[in-house]
């Protein structure tokens, strides 16, 4: 079983070609031996996610998306070779679950999550509503974390765990995305004793990165000074069959169809 996660930063732009090298998100989704791609920051209605897809879905891919109640924003979704058995929309937040933020789908016995948590500002309500997002779904992780299924959580967390996941550590310890009550956040339900595990981490320990988001400005991809915050987080029943994960990082910079490369990995 091979499960991919990406935050396209809008479907629609996603899959436009952009040049007779860069075609966009289609090849890739018809070279990929994924059987579930998890997508953020879809950035689109239903109706314009399943124009956008029309190719991938006409040659048997599934689709089951959750948009935002803001028009343009969010978005999250999951592709599938099969139809998946069940989908449910959020995670029992009445703040949150018109977001387009969260969307889980089961496959037998395993439920994969889509997450796109919010990005912050500190000092400003984008960072409020951030804190309050991870205080919601904290809880919903601690319940997902006593099913007795396999269970993946996937998607952009909007945060660097360790000083290794970010190339500029330094520089970001007073910034949203690097703070010690995200980080220790975090280290609440992931790692050593922890419900769930960080399978890329698991499989890279001790390893700057590997990054899977850069800045579209400068030379932050060519240098490679990126952010490791799109995870595939899995319960110990899972985690333990992880076998290969690799960020599918572009060759160069304008063969890019996303700012974030897409994140794989293998389960046995």
């Amino acid at each position: 079983m091979i499960i991919t996660s990406i935050n396209v930063n809008g479907i629609r732009a996603a899959v436009k070609q952009r040049s007779e090298e860069n075609l966009g998100m289609l090849p890739w989704l018809r070279e990929t031996k994924a059987e579930v791609v998890l997508l953020q920051e879809v950035r689109a209605t239903h109706k314009q996610t399943l124009t956008a897809l029309a190719p991938a879905l006409e040659e048997g891919w599934h689709l089951a998306a959750a948009e935002s109640s803001t028009a343009g924003r969010n978005g999250v979704a999951v592709l599938s070779r099969r139809e998946a058995d069940a989908v449910r929309i959020g995670f029992g937040s009445e703040e949150f679950d018109a977001s387009g933020r969260y969307i889980e789908a089961d496959f037998d016995g395993l439920t994969v999550g889509s997450l796109y948590l919010p990005s912050g500002d500190v000092g400003t309500e984008r960072q409020d509503e951030k804190d309050r997002f991870r205080a919601e779904f904290g809880a919903y992780l601690a319940k997902l974390g006593r099913r007795r299924r396999e269970v993946l959580v996937c998607g952009d967390w909007n945060i660097g765990h360790t000083e290794l996941d970010i190339k500029n550590w330094k520089g970001n310890v007073k910034n949203s995305g690097f703070l010690p009550e995200e980080r220790a956040w975090m280290s609440e339900y992931i790692g050593e004793g922890r419900a769930f595990k960080d399978v890329v981490r698991e499989l890279h320990p001790g390893e700057p990165g590997p990054y899977a988001w850069w800045s579209w400005r400068g030379k932050a991809f060519d240098n490679d000074s990126g952010w490791r915050i799109d995870l595939q987080i899995a319960n110990n029943a899972l985690a333990k069959r992880a076998v290969s994960a690799q960020v599918e990082r572009a060759e160069a910079y304008n063969l890019r169809w996303s700012d974030h490369a897409p994140v794989t990995v293998e389960y046995a």
